[in-house]
C-alpha cells in the first residue's frame, strides 16, 4: 500500500502567498467580465477588447433578441387582455339577446282540450280596442274547423276562420271593446287536442264553451 509524504510546513504556501492568489484570481475574475462576458451577453464594452474579438457584436445580437422576445411578450399580453375584454362584451351581448329571446318565448297563458268526434269548444280573451296578443294554436290527432272573432258593445268582428285546419299563428289586434277569441268544432272521426298559447295585452282568457 502506498501512503503519500505529507508536506512539511516549508512546502506549504504561505498567508502572502494565498493573498496574492487570491487578489490574482480576483482580478482575473473582474477582466474576463469586463472583457468578455460583458461584450458577448450584453453589448457592453468599456475596454474596446470586446470589439477587437468581435464579441461586443455578440452581445448586441444577445441583447437585441432579448428586447424583441420582451416586445413580443408584452405585445401577446395586450393582444390577450384585448380579447378577454371582447370576450367579456360578447358575452353581455350574447346573454342580453338570449334572454330577450327567452322573454318573447314565455306564454302567459296556454291552454289544452280534447275535443271528441262533433264536439266544439270556445275561449275569448276580454281586450281593450287597440290591445294586441300573439297566439299560436297547434293541434294533434286531426284537424278541426275554427272562426276567430269578437264582438261587443253591438260590435262583430271576424279575424280568420278555417276548415281543416292543423294549426295557426299569429297577432290578433283588437277592433273594438270586447271579446276576442276562438270558436272550434271537431269534424274529423277521431279525437283531437287543440293547445293555445297566447302572449300580450289583455285583460283576461276565459272558457265560454
Amino acid at each position: 500500500m502506498f501512503n503519500a509524504k505529507r508536506p512539511t510546513l516549508e512546502e506549504l504556501p504561505s498567508t502572502a502567498q494565498l493573498l496574492k492568489s487570491t487578489v490574482i484570481a480576483a482580478i482575473s475574475a473582474v477582466v474576463i467580465l469586463v472583457c468578455v462576458v460583458l461584450p458577448a451577453e450584453y453589448g457592453i464594452d468599456p475596454t474596446r477588447v470586446g470589439s477587437a474579438l468581435g464579441l461586443t457584436e455578440m452581445g448586441e445580437i444577445k441583447s437585441q433578441l432579448a428586447d424583441e422576445a420582451e416586445a413580443d411578450r408584452q405585445m401577446a399580453l395586450e393582444e390577450e387582455q384585448q380579447s378577454s375584454i371582447l370576450h367579456e362584451i360578447f358575452s353581455v351581448f350574447v346573454g342580453s339577446a338570449s334572454a330577450q329571446e327567452a322573454a318573447a318565448e314565455k306564454w302567459r297563458d296556454e291552454v289544452s282540450f280534447t275535443l271528441e268526434p262533433g264536439e266544439s269548444a270556445e275561449w275569448k280573451m276580454v281586450m281593450s280596442e287597440g290591445q294586441s296578443v300573439f297566439y299560436r294554436m297547434t293541434v294533434s290527432g286531426g284537424r278541426v274547423n275554427f272562426d276567430m272573432h269578437g264582438h261587443g258593445n253591438g260590435q262583430n268582428a271576424t279575424y280568420e276562420k278555417a276548415r281543416g285546419s292543423t294549426g295557426s299563428e299569429g297577432p290578433l289586434t283588437a277592433a273594438f271593446d270586447g271579446d276576442h277569441g276562438w270558436f272550434w268544432r271537431n269534424r274529423d272521426n277521431a279525437d283531437v287536442t287543440v293547445t293555445l298559447q297566447l302572449r300580450g295585452d289583455y285583460l283576461e282568457l276565459r272558457d265560454e264553451s
